[in-house]
C-alpha cells in the first residue's frame, strides 16, 4: 500500500492498463457470445460493436486464451446460470436464457431468441411424438431458423384456428405449421376454423362434429406444445391484436376484464386466471386443462414490453420450458413479483 506525504495510506486507483484490460475483456466476452452462441458471422459481430473484422477475430481469440468462452459457452449438460436457476427456484420452469446486448430492440431480440429455441427444439421433439403449435409472430421466426431432423410417426398440430372476418387465415396458419412439419418429416394436422366464433353456441355445436373432435383429441395427446405469448402492449406487435382478430369491442372487453396477455389466443390476467373473460368462450384456443396435461410446455418470450403477460402465464402454470433473452429475464426477476 502507498502512503502520501503525511504518511497516510493512499487509496487504490486503477492504472490506465487496467481499464484497457478490462474493456478488452468485455468487449472479448460480448463478442463470444454473439459468435458462439448466437451464431452471428464476424461481420454482424463488427457492424454491432462498432469494430472491424479483424478486431472480433483477435477479441474472439482472446477469449479463447483467456478461458472467456470455457466459463460462457456452456454444453447443455452443465449447470444452470444464475438467472436460470433462480426462474427454477421461483418459479419451477427451466429457463433457457440468451444473453443479448441491452441497447439491442425487441424485434433483433425475437430474432435471436428464435434462432435460439429452433436449435434447442431438436433435443425435446422426435419420433412417435405429437407437437402442437400456436401460429403468431414469434412462432413464425422461431420457423425460420429449425434445424432439420428425420422423425418417424410423428405429427404437428395446430393448437388453434386462424381465421377471422377478414381472411381464412389458412395460408399463414399453414406456412408456419408447414415449416415444423417439414423440417421433422412430421404429419401437419390443421385447424380449420375461426380464432373466435361469433357466437359461443356455433363453437359448442361445431365442437360435437367427429372432423373437429378428432384435432381435439390430437391435441389431448400432445408431447409438446410450443408456443409465444400475444400482449396488447408488445413493442413487437402481437399478430392477433393488429391482423383484424378483435374489433373495438373485443379490444375494451379485454382491458375491462384485466387480460394481460394470451396463450394461442386463449386470455389470462395478471394472476393467471382466465374464467370469465367472455372472448375465451368464443376462442379455440386450447383448453388450458388440457394444455397443462402436456408433459412438455415451451413458451417463447422476449423483450420487456412482454414482461406483465409472462408473468400471468407463469401464474397460470402454462410454462414449463421458457426461452427469453437476458433483459426481459432480469426486468421479470427484479421486479420482486413471483
Amino acid at each position: 500500500m502507498t502512503t502520501n506525504q503525511r504518511g497516510m495510506p493512499r487509496a487504490a486507483t486503477s492504472t490506465p492498463a487496467d481499464d484497457v484490460d478490462s474493456r478488452r475483456s468485455r468487449a472479448a466476452l460480448a463478442a463470444a457470445r454473439m459468435y458462439y452462441l448466437q451464431d452471428q458471422t464476424m461481420e454482424a459481430i463488427a457492424a454491432e460493436l462498432g469494430t472491424s473484422r479483424s478486431s472480433v477475430s483477435r477479441l474472439l481469440s482472446h477469449a479463447r486464451s483467456t478461458g472467456l468462452v470455457e466459463i460462457r459457452v456452456r454444453s447443455p449438460q452443465e449447470m444452470p446460470d444464475q438467472i436460470e436457476r433462480e426462474f427454477q427456484r421461483r418459479y419451477g420452469v427451466l429457463a433457457h436464457v440468451v444473453q443479448l446486448p441491452d441497447v439491442m430492440s425487441e424485434a433483433d431480440r425475437l430474432e435471436r431468441v428464435a434462432m435460439h429455441t429452433a436449435r434447442t427444439l431438436v433435443r425435446y421433439f422426435d419420433s412417435n411424438m405429437t407437437m402442437g403449435i400456436a401460429w403468431g409472430s414469434t412462432m413464425s421466426a422461431v420457423g425460420r431458423h429449425l434445424v432439420p431432423k428425420t422423425t418417424h410417426n410423428s405429427q404437428i398440430v395446430q393448437l388453434n384456428g386462424a381465421a377471422n372476418p377478414q381472411t381464412t387465415g389458412i395460408i399463414y396458419a399453414s406456412q408456419i405449421l408447414q415449416r415444423f412439419g417439414d423440417a421433422f418429416g412430421a404429419l401437419v394436422q390443421q385447424f380449420p376454423v375461426p380464432a373466435f366464433f361469433d357466437d359461443p353456441a356455433t363453437k359448442a355445436a361445431l365442437w360435437r362434429e367427429r372432423s373437429i373432435r378428432r384435432v381435439l383429441e390430437v391435441q389431448r395427446r400432445m408431447d409438446v406444445a410450443l408456443f409465444g405469448l400475444g400482449s396488447p402492449r408488445a413493442e413487437v406487435p402481437s399478430h392477433v391484436y393488429t391482423a383484424g382478430y378483435l374489433d373495438e369491442n373485443d379490444l375494451r372487453s379485454l382491458a375491462e376484464h384485466g387480460v394481460v396477455g394470451d396463450m394461442a389466443t386463449v386470455f389470462y390476467r395478471a394472476d393467471g386466471s382466465y374464467e370469465g373473460i367472455p372472448l375465451n368462450e368464443r376462442s379455440t384456443g386450447p383448453d388450458p386443462a388440457t394444455l397443462r396435461r402436456t408433459p412438455r410446455r415451451m413458451c417463447v418470450v422476449s423483450g420487456v414490453s412482454k414482461v406483465e403477460a409472462l408473468r400471468g402465464a407463469l401464474a397460470a402454470s402454462f410454462v414449463t420450458d421458457l426461452f427469453i433473452d437476458s433483459g426481459t429475464a432480469r426486468a421479470l426477476l427484479d421486479s420482486g413479483v413471483a
